[in-house]
């Protein structure tokens, strides 16, 4: 994979998801995704499990000139937990989520567009003018920052840029600096779509999986905030779902004693509508739960059960309207 040495802006879709294909154009304002009015989205066959993420689609050009067109795929934007079990991906920080393209089945080099921000701010510049490595999740980049000096810090502190941590690890109190952008990145290449012909594009790459330790939509409401209706919402779990989960309990009273850890991926399915006809002619979408005794919930309809941990979902004329958030409880043997 290449990078761009291009401090650009994404301007669309730059949202904590994965992503599906779409036209872009670079502006002076940064990487611009687009509408294309001849090439449509024929089909696509999207995977998804917690250890991987393939997408196969098929591309056909209804107009009567070829196409030459900057094809974008938006990654997940890496927001840094240091506190919490997040499964980062953990490939270099030239490809950090291990990703891979064919194009009509030869083998495509894509290029990375990445940047950091932080309150909102591009702040890409700051981080190359300290020499600092792009992806915050690095240990490269939690060593470089917390090596920085005094007032580097307090500037980077001040822009939310770092965060800072003490602890006592058995040798007296030490204090430490975390790195606290957030990855944006996009990858690019140029693509060519034959007038009435029709070509395949395939994706694979490693998601970033966010969770945590224990259940928490089963916790009371608080401060106006009701994490059951949350998750009605974003995930569709629906009563038998809850009901299952609530009957795993350890103890009745103490929500945080289900046996299991929470798992959450996130697709941008939206940037599909950017082809023409604002649509994907048959969408085929497979998720993998991992586990038979893991316990899985998103929204969709028609779902059918086609392994011991498969679900298939299967539309034609799709217009996606939404983004596909997927749940995925972690069963525990040790409780």
């Amino acid at each position: 994979m290449f990078r761009t040495g291009l401090s650009l802006a994404l301007v669309l879709a730059a949202t904590p998801a994965l992503g599906n294909d779409t036209a872009a154009v670079l502006t002076t304002g940064g990487l611009e995704f687009v509408n294309n009015g001849d090439v449509v989205m024929e089909s696509e066959e999207l995977f998804i499990s917690r250890e991987e993420i393939r997408v196969v689609y098929t591309f056909r050009n209804d107009g009567a000139v070829d196409h030459d067109l900057l094809v974008a795929f938006p990654m997940p934007d890496i927001v840094p937990d240091h506190f919490s079990p997040v499964a980062f991906p953990t490939g270099p920080s030239d490809n950090l989520f291990e990703f891979e393209t064919l194009f009509n089945g030869e083998k495509v080099e894509a290029v990375l567009h990445d940047y950091a921000y932080a309150a909102g701010v591009d702040r890409t510049k700051l981080i190359d003018k300290l020499g600092l490595p792009m992806v915050p999740i690095s240990q490269e980049a939690i060593d470089a920052v917390d090596a920085l000096d005094e007032a580097t810090i307090a500037e980077l502190m001040h822009l939310g840029m770092a965060i800072p941590d003490e602890f006592d690890a058995g040798a007296g109190w030490e204090k430490h600096h975390w790195p606290n952008w957030t990855y944006k990145a996009t990858y690019t290449w140029e693509a060519h779509f034959p007038a009435g012909e029709r070509v395949s594009v395939e994706h694979r790459y490693k998601p970033s999986v966010g969770g945590t330790t224990g259940v928490r939509f089963l916790s009371e409401a608080y401060d106006g905030y009701d994490p059951e209706q949350e998750y009605r919402q974003t995930y569709c779990t629906d009563d038998a779902f809850l009901a299952a989960v609530r009957k795993s309990l350890a103890s009745p009273d103490e929500p945080w004693s289900a046996p299991y850890f929470e798992n959450w991926i996130s697709y941008i399915l939206t940037t599909g509508a950017n082809w023409a006809g604002g649509g994907i002619e048959k969408f085929r979408l497979v998720i993998d739960k991992g586990d038979p005794e893991n316990l899985v919930s998103f929204c969709g309809e028609g779902v059918k059960k086609i392994g011991p941990t498969t679900f298939e979902m299967v539309k034609e004329d799709f217009w996606p309207r939404e983004e596909l958030n997927i749940l995925i409880l972690e069963r525990q043997q040790d409780f």
